[in-house]
């Protein structure tokens, strides 16, 4: 049990000044214990605030030569009187700091900035950086700004199953769950649940089963993709957000991606003001003039055959300069179309069927659906959803047109009371990205599994 008479440091920066003067206990760890002959200097944190406490002591400090001993990394308890110090915050002046654990000298994290690779080999010890104690916490709120969002707007959260028998993608991408013994001939019908299972790598189709009896659900939780990049921007478990909601065309379902996003944006930026400030300076000097810019502009929404015409115009200024109607578009092109072309977020929707899932409406054209991604400056594609197919028989033609095997239970929901309903997948990693200026989605996970990469 915590030790009632100990306080949090979020606790001595909401209070300081009426805890100036007086006597507590803090509990938590060395950053940086910097030595003189008769007085020490220690860099302390407790992870419950950004900024960390400065603990003065002198000789007169009990145990003294024990104190001087404590090494970077240590857990500490300290016992002492809070006075002014730098910058406004409080500093202790210590009476007593006891050794709650000790720390050997090879301890890899030292006061200097490491770079990103090395802390991904320890993966483990990277959450005690500054860096990354604000990285986490924006996660942790921004997790939390998804469901105040939901919640408060009559959302039901709903679990899906993370063992399935769907490829709902129809890629093919996905991660094999068996209980049989690896190395002898794979029978589906030997397995524990009788047939084929994988990971799932959505959520989205159990949501339409509950969207169709709620009206509005979300499903929020982790997600598995077998697919072989080694990209930024792709892992192989991250977290998706998917809300489904009936009764609601794409364009319903474009307005709640951006009032999502905004609102996340907005509780993000009053709740972690000091990790945002924290990473424009030390990550992305234009974070915070974005993340206001997303927040407080309306989204652009363009057809992707507007948005081909555009990119036609612009084809020498790219890599790939290859630029035709129904081309599956790669990053720097959305890239372009929101940095350059617009400076803002880009609904880029009505793409050729060709290139998107079969679940997705079927245009009156015959040629495209009712799809729209969310691209943003810095990132590309956030947000990908659709007004999802609700006509029975187009529905079953285009599953086994893309080679997917008609599940009755998901057709029966366009038999049994189906109406227009819509929905999208939010990679909540690259809305972490978004939102800290972090370029690798490695550095936003707190244990990325990657192709090859398994450590942890």
């Amino acid at each position: 049990m915590a030790n009632q008479n100990v306080l949090d440091l979020r606790d001595v920066a909401a209070k300081s000044r009426e805890l100036e003067g007086q006597v507590v206990t803090v509990e938590g760890w060395v950053r940086n214990h910097r030595k003189q002959k008769s007085i020490g200097f220690i860099e302390f944190y407790d992870g419950t605030v950004l900024a960390p406490m400065q603990i003065v002591y002198d000789d007169q400090v009990k145990d003294f030569a024990a104190v001087q001993a404590i090494r970077n990394g240590a857990a500490v308890r300290a016992t002492g009187k809070l006075v002014p110090g730098r910058n406004g915050a409080l500093e202790m002046q210590a009476a007593e700091i006891i050794l709650e654990g000790d720390c050997t000298e090879d301890y890899p994290l030292q006061p200097k900035r490491h770079t990103l690779e090395f802390l991904r080999d320890i993966a483990y010890l990277r959450p005690r950086t500054r860096l990354f104690q604000a990285v986490f916490r924006v996660r942790s709120i921004a997790a939390q700004a998804v469901h105040n969002y939901f919640q408060s707007r009559g959302y039901v959260y709903v679990h899906t199953p993370l063992i399935t028998a769907n490829d709902a993608e129809g890629a093919g991408n996905t991660f094999t769950v068996t209980n049989q013994e690896m190395g002898k001939p794979y029978k589906a019908e030997n397995d524990f649940f009788g047939r084929a299972t994988a990971l799932a790598v959505t959520g989205q189709l159990e949501a339409e089963t509950y969207a169709l009896a709620y009206k509005r659900v979300y499903t929020f939780g982790p997600t598995f993709r077998a697919e072989n990049s080694n990209t930024k921007t792709h892992a192989a478990e991250f977290w998706m957000i998917e809300p489904e909601m009936a009764f609601c065309d794409l364009k319903g379902d474009m307005d709640c991606a951006e009032a999502m996003v905004k609102s996340v944006i907005s509780y993000v930026g009053e709740t972690c003001a000091d990790e945002l400030a924290f990473l424009n300076q030390f990550v992305d000097k234009e974070l915070l003039s974005r993340l206001k810019n997303v927040s407080e502009n309306e989204f652009v929404r363009l057809s992707y055959t507007e948005a081909i015409e555009i990119l036609k115009q612009h084809a020498n200024e790219f890599d790939d300069k290859n630029i035709f109607w129904g081309k599956d578009l790669q990053s720097e092109h959305e890239r372009f179309l929101t940095e350059k072309v617009y400076k803002k977020p880009v609904f880029l929707t009505d793409y050729p069927k060709e290139i998107k899932s079969y679940y997705m409406k079927q245009n009156a054209d015959g040629k495209t659906v009712a799809a729209a991604d969310l691209l943003v400056p810095g990132i590309g594609e956030l947000v990908g959803g659709s007004q999802r197919e609700d006509d029975y028989e187009k529905l079953k033609a285009r599953m086994l047109e893309c080679g997917v095997p008609p599940e009755d239970w998901y057709l029966n929901l366009r038999k049994y009371g189906g109406t227009t309903h819509s929905g999208f997948g939010l990679g909540f990693e690259r809305l972490v990205m978004y939102l800290t200026g972090v370029t690798n989605i490695r550095d936003v996970i707190p244990f990325p599994r990657t192709v090859g990469n398994l450590d942890y």
